[in-house]
């Protein structure tokens, strides 16, 4: 046995017992509970998969899968019968949800299965959540008190934030999420470098970043899926993910509210940064339910170099 894998028998603090010894408050704990105990159902989904399409598009023109909208809806049930959500917005649909009564205290956003189209190639794809406790139209500064993201690979894994450091747990064979990797803490510099967007669509400023990283010996890794290539980025210890704005596309591809607040908020509580190359990225406003923005993610290094190539586009 691995000596990684062989490593995950000694710990013994669960997902619950960890939040409580945090001091994270009680129906914040039950929360993120409730939502890492549906990553099991999803799983479950995953594995029953067929692969085949729905043969739609999701409301932003992506092809759907059936394991999205299933997803999607897994996520929605469970947090309508929660007792603690009041709207739910995830990237499936084209309005924000009342799931709860009216006095509930939270907003979920939810990218229910990110990179679900690597799944036909057997690679890892994941949830992300944020957790807000005011109004998601805000900046991700004033509303989040929490994020996490599931991580359906070779193990099943979940990292949370709630905003007192980053941690790791990996799904037992007993179904309890265990602690693998207490407060998850990124070096000021990596060696890893995951690219999005197409080398001919990029803008100089980027260009000449990326050529600075490849004379630095930097290393590619990068899947195509977000939750996979952040998840590399923090057990890792450094590195950096970019998917940048476009010569034809200057707000670049990921969505603000269900893609990068989440991660954002979870790197910064492990000591990174997150940036659209100027702004951090949970300082921007959010206006709309799919505002996308660039974003250069990961050490505090590579994301200020990237600042000062990006000042003269």
């Amino acid at each position: 046995m691995g000596e990684g894998i062989a490593d995950y028998t000694k710990f013994t603090v669960d997902l619950r017992r960890h939040m409580w010894m945090a001091g994270v408050e009680k129906d914040l704990r039950r929360l993120i509970w409730q939502i890492a105990t549906t990553g099991k159902y999803i799983s479950a989904k995953i594995h029953e998969s067929n692969r085949k399409m729905v043969g739609v598009k999701n409301i932003y023109g992506d092809d759907q899968l059936a394991l999205d909208k299933i997803s999607d809806q897994i996520l929605q049930n469970k947090l309508a019968n929660s007792g603690f959500v009041l709207e739910y917005a995830s990237e499936e649909q084209d309005s924000v949800i009342k799931v709860g009564k009216g006095d509930e205290k939270y907003f979920i956003t939810a990218d229910p299965l990110d990179g679900s189209s690597l799944v036909d190639t057997n690679l890892a794809i994941g949830t992300i959540i944020g957790i807000h406790r005011e109004s998601i139209f805000s900046t991700g500064r004033h509303s989040m008190v929490a994020a996490m993201y599931i991580t359906y690979g070779p193990l099943i894994t979940m990292i949370y934030s709630a905003g007192k450091g980053s941690h790791e747990f990996v799904l037992d064979r007993e179904g309890e999420y265990v602690l693998s990797e207490e407060d998850i803490k990124l070096k000021d510099k990596g060696s890893i470098y995951s690219l999005g967007g197409l080398r001919r669509d990029w803008t100089e400023g980027h260009l000449k970043y990326v050529q600075y990283l490849d004379a630095e010996g930097y290393k590619l890794r990068y899947s195509g899926g977000f939750v996979p290539d952040i998840n590399q980025i923090l057990l890792k210890r450094g590195g950096i993910f970019t998917y940048p704005g476009l010569k034809d596309s200057p707000k670049g591809k990921l969505r603000l509210l269900f893609e990068l607040q989440p991660m954002a908020f979870i790197c910064e509580q492990a000591g990174g940064l997150a940036t659209d190359g100027v702004h951090d990225i949970l300082s921007l406003q959010v206006e709309k339910l799919d505002q996308r923005c660039p974003v250069y993610i990961g050490s505090r290094f590579e994301v200020e170099k990237a600042k000062e190539y990006l000042s003269g586009n």
